[in-house]
């Protein structure tokens, strides 16, 4: 038969042994005699057990009751309010305790609110039993029973905040200071709740070193995401983890804020390669944007107005159709970006082609430099062999601009490197050998120039040969080699995200295709 002495060492729990003692016997009394020392000893042990959590992290909503030490951080202020008939007014004190796996807000209701105010202190170390529920602004507690226990350890510095990084977050932190990068934002969306109020809601996507995550504002915290810009970095304060379809979000109530911060936070995109997606999985993808369309707007059944836009991304493994809703479809993103999607979903597409949605959940951005640059050469070329003297002036999708004319005809000589070889004999064996002149930073060169004098007045026409990815299909076609664009007059059918060297006449900017090597 055991003892209660036995039951007692067998717990895992923080209950001292006087109070367990103090416990079973007072079971035994409640129960008349029904219940001996052991049947009550055992029947308190697994009271405690269902009860005793390891730390605060593991609190969840729905359980009955849960009993655990934490110390005391902040004491807030006393509130009063009005119950229902002639009932006295009600008082609640709200308090931050915390233990090593997180920080939570408990509840002390009436006479136990006056005893907080004028007893408790910050650094104070409680037992708190109570029942655990959906708060505001994250799990709370109710509290239900409160001791000091002066003679326990909590190791928590009160007096320091900490900021926490993406990959340290876990389902139950509360108080969360976290710094990230802005990657993405959404518009403030508005919704119903149960008791007839009006809820308010808005997403931003923030990364840091260690990971991202999707922070979530609510009602008057959800106005900061006006505030901020995509590539700013902030601070999140005061934010707590929740969980939504598996996922970790980072959520700000009321007692949450956003700061700017002069600090450059870095983040890098661990993406999926795009020839790896599957049909109904979410995704992360990345790649160069070989293709753009214009926006569409089409009517809801519920009579308002959707948006999207289309673009393809192409990595080293295939390339993609992105389908962008809602306010992405309003982002600033051209051919030769880089652009990334997150959490975006893989669906069927048109023609048995897999396309990714980016959604109300996804983030969609462009960063400045590309983590890894495709580099394109050009069989037979050697910079060695050939290299130009003055290369073109075109500095990219800017000098595409309808209508704009940069008046650019660059200068240039098509001799080679070799002493021995004259203007003349270099423009013969390029064309004998197939050689072609390629820019040191790949951008392209004059192989041929011919020219034409008239009294005072030269002019002259070159021959270019250039290569590169087709990011815009028709008339004109534009081709990216990652680091120049040039516009291609022809009537040849050509595939977007296809690499093809060009060659003919150019006035700088556009290049009159004579040739077309599709084997590039």
């Amino acid at each position: 038969m055991s003892s209660m002495a036995d039951i007692y060492d067998e717990l895992d729990t923080d209950v001292s042994r006087e109070e367990f003692e103090s416990a079973v016997e007072e079971k035994v009394e409640q129960m008349g005699g029904l219940a001996d020392e052991e049947t009550a000893a055992k029947l308190i042990a697994h009271k405690l057990r269902d009860e005793e959590v390891k730390g605060v992290a593991d609190i969840e909503p729905g359980m009955d009751e849960a009993k655990f030490l934490a110390k005391v951080l902040q004491i807030g202020d006393r509130r009063t309010f009005e119950r229902d008939g002639d009932a006295e007014d009600g008082r609640v004190v709200n308090i931050e305790v915390a233990d090593a796996s997180g920080r939570i807000r408990v509840a002390m209701w009436d006479d136990m609110a006056d005893d907080a105010i004028e007893r408790l202190e910050v650094g104070d170390i409680l037992r708190i039993g109570g029942r655990p529920k959906d708060g505001y602004d994250g799990v709370e507690i109710d509290v239900d029973t409160v001791e000091s226990a002066p003679d326990a350890e909590v190791d928590v510095d009160v007096h320091t905040v900490d900021t926490h990084r993406v990959e340290d977050l876990s389902l139950g932190l509360s108080d969360v200071n976290l710094r990230g990068r802005v990657l993405s934002t959404d518009e403030i969306r508005t919704f119903d709740r149960d008791d007839g109020s009006e809820g308010r809601v808005a997403n931003l996507s923030v990364g840091d070193p260690t990971g991202r995550i999707r922070v979530t504002l609510w009602d008057d915290s959800a106005s900061l995401v006006e505030s901020v810009d995509i590539d700013d970095s902030i601070e999140i304060v005061d934010g707590y983890v929740r969980e939504r379809d598996g996922t970790l979000e980072l959520h700000v109530g009321d007692r949450g804020t956003i700061e700017s911060i002069d600090e450059d936070i870095q983040y890098v995109p661990d993406t999926d390669p795009i020839e790896t997606v599957a049909i109904d999985e979410t995704a992360d993808i990345a790649g160069v944007v070989i293709e753009t369309d214009t926006k569409r707007t089409f009517d809801r059944d519920d009579g308002s107005q959707g948006q999207v836009r289309n673009i393809r991304i192409r990595d080293d493994t295939g390339d993609i159709r992105v389908a962008l809703w809602g306010d992405k479809a309003d982002l600033d993103i051209d051919p030769a970006d880089y652009a990334v999607c997150t959490d975006v979903e893989i669906q069927d597409g048109w023609q048995d082609d897999h396309e990714a949605s980016a959604g109300w959940r996804s983030a969609v951005y462009t960063l400045d430099e590309h983590p890894e640059e495709p580099t394109t050469t050009t069989a037979g070329s050697s910079n060695e062999q050939h290299q130009q003297t003055e290369t073109s002036d075109a500095s990219g999708l800017d000098d595409f601009t309808a209508g704009t004319n940069n008046d650019k005809t660059p200068t240039t000589s098509s001799t080679s490197q070799d002493p021995n070889m004259t203007s003349a004999d270099s423009t013969d064996n390029s064309a004998d050998h197939g050689y072609e002149q390629t820019a040191s930073d790949g951008g392209a060169s004059a192989i041929d120039s011919t020219h034409s004098s008239d009294g005072d007045n030269t002019t002259q026409t070159d021959t270019e040969s250039f290569t590169g990815t087709v990011v815009q299909a028709g008339s004109p076609v534009v081709l990216d080699n990652g680091t120049d664009t040039r516009r291609v007059e022809t009537d040849e059918s050509l595939r977007l995200g296809e690499v093809i060297t060009v060659t003919g006449p150019t006035d700088g900017q556009t290049i009159t295709a004579t040739d077309i090597d599709h084997s590039s």
